[in-house]
């Protein structure tokens, strides 16, 4: 399970399903010679505040995190257009939606193609460098993303940065 496919399930809304998986996501986390060792730290810091916090209040927490505050919004395109500009947005949410199908994916009907979660599963089926390089065209979204979770003092932050920090290194080294 590459990390962007394990950061992918911790963004998203947590439910029973995602807590009964959480032993073979620690383990997965602990035995991968992919994750280095400050991201296994963080992940699995991550994982202890999952298991420490009950579920209703992981899920209202993480309405009130992402779903009630647009500026930590995991929809990336609202951090570049906002949702009333649909001229703007709308085009980029096509392009990325035609980009998934070029792959063969397809996305659920549920969800907008720039949800971060889904973003974050597409990544997790590219080689290792294609994803950075493909996640790097979001580098100043999640940046901002990570510090405004960041100034919120969000648990979630902590996986924004590891996202973040991925998709800088093909920035570093262009």
């Amino acid at each position: 399970m590459p990390i962007y496919k394990i950061v992918s399930a911790l963004l998203d809304y947590p439910d029973q399903e995602l807590l009964d998986h959480l032993p073979e996501i620690r383990t997965e986390i602990e035995g991968s010679q992919r994750i280095d060792v400050e991201e296994k730290e963080t992940l699995l810091k991550f994982l202890d505040h999952l298991t420490s916090t009950p579920l209703t209040e992981q899920q209202t927490e993480y309405v009130k995190t992402f779903d009630m505050t647009p500026e930590h919004s995991l929809h990336l395109t609202h951090h570049l257009f906002g949702d009333d500009n649909d001229r703007a947005r709308g085009p980029a949410l096509i392009d990325l939606g035609e980009l998934y199908k070029d792959y063969g994916i397809k996305v659920a009907a549920k969800e907008l193609p720039d949800f971060l979660p889904v973003i974050l599963e597409f990544a997790a089926m590219l080689e290792d460098s294609e994803a950075t390089t493909f996640l790097s065209d979001a580098h100043k979204v999640l940046a901002v993303l990570t510090d405004n979770l960041n100034k919120a003092d969000s648990p979630y932050a902590a996986l924004l940065s590891i996202v973040k920090n991925r998709a800088s290194l093909t920035r570093l080294a262009a």
